[in-house]
Formats: structure tokens, C-alpha cells, sequence
């Protein structure tokens, strides 16, 4: 398609420099007719340039057109690797969450006072219960790198309705601010600085050496509190039991968060096929 592509730019380039050699001539004949007031010359003369104008401004078009849809072509195939990313991004937020809320579960058998439940496990619980991650795009990324001109360049009309829906969706709802709830503020006012230090430090995010786009969350944290200490977290805790409610709620806004994320990953992974197949 390329060496088509550069083979017409070869012969657009010669009608330039053909017409660029004609013009002197044309215009030295056309003043000749015009002292010798040879009307039906200068008319045929001024046809030849009028049409010789259009036709050099419609292949000059025609080219610039060429040229800006080989640039959308690009774009979309350098498009690929930042989608592959997204999909990674859905795949991990899952597990992710899925991580959190176990730490939920054991949190609220936390509050309920269930002996299974050790002190430092339920304030550890409590604290994990609150992590969360965001995709880290939004639509303004989009439209930075497709403007309404290049959506007009992208030929395939399925391919720019996939292009154009995954650009003006929002992607607030898989970010930060959705889940960043009343929880996951009013649990870190309670828990004590040194032990939030301690629960990052030993269990928190941690980047896949892979691919450091992916976080994941330490499934079994162990800390080995002193014992007066996670009691009197613990009992910090179960002095607060509008939290429960707050966890609640903290666990309904993720549930949201990741039905979002299902709905993004269908609109990702369909865009990124039409890419593939274009």
C-alpha cells in the first residue's frame, strides 16, 4: 500500500513540476494574443490556466488528504501498545479488588469480635480494606492524540464509532475519585501513623517486576505487632462502628467501579481487534 502510496506522490510531484514549466509559456502566449487582440486565443489561453489551477489544487488536496489518513494509520497502530496496557490495567484491577475485599471480610468479623480474628489481623484487615488503584487516563489523553480531524481520516465507520465512544467515555468512573470514599479517609484518621507505615512497608502496593504498570497487593500480611499496641488499635477501631457502614459503602462504590471497568474492557478489547483487522 506504501509503495502505491509513494509511487502517485511520484507522479503528483511531476504534474507540479510540469505545470511549473508550462506556466512561463502559457503567459508569454497569452500576452502576444493580447497585443494582437486575438479574442478566441486569449479565451482558449485563460481556460487552459483556470483549468490548470483547479487541477493543480485538487491533486495538492487530494495529497494533503493522503498524507493526513497515513498519519491516522499510524496513530492507530501506535495506539496498540497503549490499549494492551488498559486491558493489562482491567485484569489487574480485579484481582486487585478482589485482594481488598477479602481484607473486608475479615474486617467485619473484626468488628463483629469473632476470636478467630486476632487484633493485628483485624486492624491490618481494616487498612487493606481501603487501598485502592485508578487507571490513570482520561478523556483529555484521547483527545490529545485524536482530534476531531483525525477521527474524520479513520475510513472504516465501525472503527471510528469505537475510536470516538472509548474517547468521549469517562473515565472518572475508573479512577481514583470513585473509590476514594468517607472509609478510606475516616480509617487511616483512626489507625496509628507507625502502624499505617508499617502495613505499606511490609504489605503494601508493590509493581510487578514485569510490567510496573501492575500493582498487586500482599494477599497474607503478618506484621508480629507487640500485643498492647494491636489491642489498642483494634480497640480504636471498634470505638468507631460507623466505619462498618463506611465499608459498606466503600465496597459498594469499587462494585461500581469494577462494572465499569467490565464495560471499558469490552469497548477496549473490541477497538483493539478492529486495529488489528483494519
Amino acid at each position: 500500500m506504501y509503495a502505491a502510496a509513494e509511487d502517485q506522490g511520484g507522479r503528483i510531484a511531476y504534474v507540479h513540476r510540469h505545470n511549473r514549466r508550462c506556466a512561463p509559456v502559457i503567459l508569454r502566449r497569452l500576452s502576444a494574443n493580447l497585443r494582437a487582440q486575438n479574442w478566441t486565443a486569449i479565451s482558449i489561453e485563460l481556460i487552459v490556466v483556470i483549468v490548470g489551477v483547479f487541477i493543480g489544487t485538487q491533486v495538492s488536496n487530494w495529497n494533503a488528504d493522503r498524507l493526513e489518513r497515513r498519519k491516522t494509520e499510524r496513530m492507530l497502530v501506535q495506539l496498540r501498545p497503549e490499549l494492551k496496557a488498559m486491558s493489562g490495567y482491567f485484569d489487574n484491577a480485579r484481582e486487585y479488588y478482589a485482594t481488598t475485599r477479602s481484607y473486608a471480610k475479615t474486617a467485619f468479623s473484626g468488628w463483629e469480635g469473632d476470636p478467630k480474628v486476632s487484633d493485628e489481623q483485624f486492624v491490618i484487615a481494616a487498612y487493606q480494606a481501603s487501598q485502592v488503584i485508578g487507571i490513570g487516563t482520561s478523556g483529555e489523553n484521547w483527545a490529545l492524540i485524536f482530534g476531531a480531524g483525525q477521527l474524520q481520516n479513520i475510513e472504516d465507520a465501525d472503527l471510528r464509532r469505537a475510536v470516538s465512544t472509548l474517547m468521549s467515555s469517562d473515565f472518572d468512573t475508573v479512577n481514583y475519585p470513585s473509590v476514594s470514599t468517607e472509609y478510606r479517609e475516616d480509617v487511616r484518621r483512626v489507625i496509628p501513623d507507625a502502624l499505617q507505615a508499617a502495613i505499606r512497608e511490609t504489605c503494601g502496593d508493590r509493581a510487578d517486576r514485569a510490567n510496573p504498570a501492575i500493582v498487586r497487593l500482599t494477599r497474607d500480611c503478618r506484621l508480629d505487632l507487640p500485643d498492647d499496641l494491636a489491642a489498642a488499635a483494634a480497640t480504636a477501631l471498634r470505638e468507631q462502628p460507623q466505619l462498618v457502614g463506611d465499608l459498606r459503602w466503600h465496597l459498594a462504590a469499587v462494585s461500581t467501579l469494577l462494572s465499569q471497568v467490565d464495560a471499558f474492557d469490552v469497548l477496549t478489547r473490541d477497538l483493539t481487534r478492529r486495529i488489528k483487522s483494519n
